[in-house]
C-alpha cells in the first residue's frame, strides 16, 4: 500500500513594473534559509498557513517580507512540484503578480535576504531558483499555463 503524502502549499508574489528595458521584476537574494540560499527568488513568498487561502498568504508575505500593503494581486499559475522522485514532500505553489501596492518594498528580514533588486524579465540574474525561473520565463514570453509541473520524472 502506498502511503499518502502531505502536499505543502506556498504562495509567491512577483512585483512587476515597467522599466527602460521592458517589464522588470523585484527579486530577493536568499540567505540562511536552508533552501536555495544564494539564489535569486520572488521578493515575497512563503507557506500557506492552515485555514488561510493562497491569496491571503501572498498578501501576508508581501507585508511581512517587504513591508508593503494594499497589494493588488493577479493570479498567474499553480505549479505541482517535486524533486525528481527524491524522498521529499510534494508541493503546490500559487504564483501571483502585482503592479500596484502601498509603500516602498524594503528588506524586512535581513537574516534571510541579502538584498532586493529590480531586474528586466529579459535579463534575469544568475542563479534564480529553478521552478521560479520557469514561471518568470513564461511571464517574459507571455505564455504561462494555468497549471504546470516541475521536477517530476516520466515513467
Amino acid at each position: 500500500m502506498v502511503e499518502r503524502f502531505a502536499v505543502i502549499p506556498a504562495a509567491y508574489v512577483f512585483l512587476l513594473r515597467d522599466g527602460e528595458r521592458g517589464t522588470e521584476v523585484l527579486l530577493q537574494l536568499r540567505q540562511n534559509t536552508g533552501y536555495m540560499d544564494q539564489h535569486w527568488a520572488a521578493a515575497a513568498a512563503g507557506h500557506v498557513e492552515q485555514g488561510e487561502t493562497a491569496f491571503a498568504a501572498a498578501q501576508r508575505e508581501a507585508t511581512e517580507e517587504l513591508g508593503i500593503t494594499g497589494i493588488d494581486l493577479t493570479f498567474v499559475t499553480s505549479m505541482q512540484r517535486s524533486q525528481g522522485g527524491a524522498p521529499i514532500e510534494e508541493r503546490i505553489d500559487f504564483f501571483f503578480t502585482a503592479r500596484s501596492w502601498s509603500g516602498e518594498p524594503t528588506v524586512i528580514e535581513p537574516e534571510k535576504c541579502v538584498e532586493i533588486a529590480w531586474f528586466p524579465l529579459s535579463a534575469l540574474p544568475e542563479p534564480v531558483v529553478p521552478h521560479e525561473h520557469q514561471v518568470l520565463t513564461g511571464l517574459r514570453e507571455g505564455q504561462v499555463p494555468a497549471y504546470s509541473t516541475f521536477g517530476f520524472t516520466s515513467s
